[in-house]
């Protein structure tokens, strides 16, 4: 779905569900990297919530028109990690988490307002809010963590694998950033790769949110 067949409320919640959940993302490599021992991202100005400092114009522009977009990396020197490696995991992994919890506590808000019966009561305009913030967290919580250069799941890869194998992931990174954009660009590959991953998938992280809310 692209920019131009939404409307302009569509277009509005769109927005702000990126600009929270980039922001949180970036956020929250910064604040574990800092918590590492890892000060590049605060000195950089990028251990903030302040949107500006994390959002990348073309990546959210992709967001809107190819269904996939991205925010700046925060830099990390994993050199001043205590265990480099381990750190370096945590640290990766603690954007796409960060997803994953917005789009649970999103479903927990949302789930509160239904059964008290507040869901008739309030705009469209919310209830809209609260669904899309939910899937599209979802959708980044899985995207991210594919194992594709430059993304998040890459890079937990790289430090999973032994220290020998890595010069050899990192020797062919340039190509595996090229598959994945074709992958992702080219409508015949990514209807039967990367879209039934990141449309299909959260649908079941939803299912299982419906399940565990409807045991209170």
């Amino acid at each position: 779905m692209g920019l131009f067949s939404l409307s302009i409320q569509d277009i509005s919640i769109l927005a702000a569900v990126l600009l929270i959940a980039f922001t949180v993302h970036e956020f929250a490599h910064a604040f574990t990297a800092y918590k590492f021992g890892d000060m590049t991202a605060k000195k950089q100005g990028r251990l903030t919530l302040n949107p500006i400092s994390h959002l990348d114009p073309l990546g959210t522009i992709f967001m809107f028109i190819a269904g996939f977009g991205w925010a700046r990396p925060v830099p990390v020197n994993r050199h001043f990690f205590k265990q480099p490696r381990l750190a370096s995991i945590i640290v990766a992994l603690m954007g796409p988490l960060s997803n994953f919890l917005m789009a649970l506590i999103g479903y927990a808000i949302l789930y509160f307002i239904v059964i008290n019966g507040h869901a008739m009561q309030l705009p469209s305009l919310v209830m809209n809010f609260f669904q899309q913030f939910i899937r599209i967290n979802l959708v980044l919580f899985v995207f991210n963590l594919l194992p594709f250069p430059p993304l998040d799941g890459y890079r937990i890869v790289e430090d999973l694998v032994s220290p020998s194998f890595r010069p050899k992931l990192t020797q062919y990174e340039q190509y595996g950033g090229l598959i994945f954009l074709v992958l992702v660009l080219i409508p015949p590959l990514n209807a039967v790769t990367i879209s039934p991953i990141i449309h299909v998938v959260p649908n079941y992280f939803i299912q299982s949110f419906q399940t565990l809310f409807s045991l209170f």
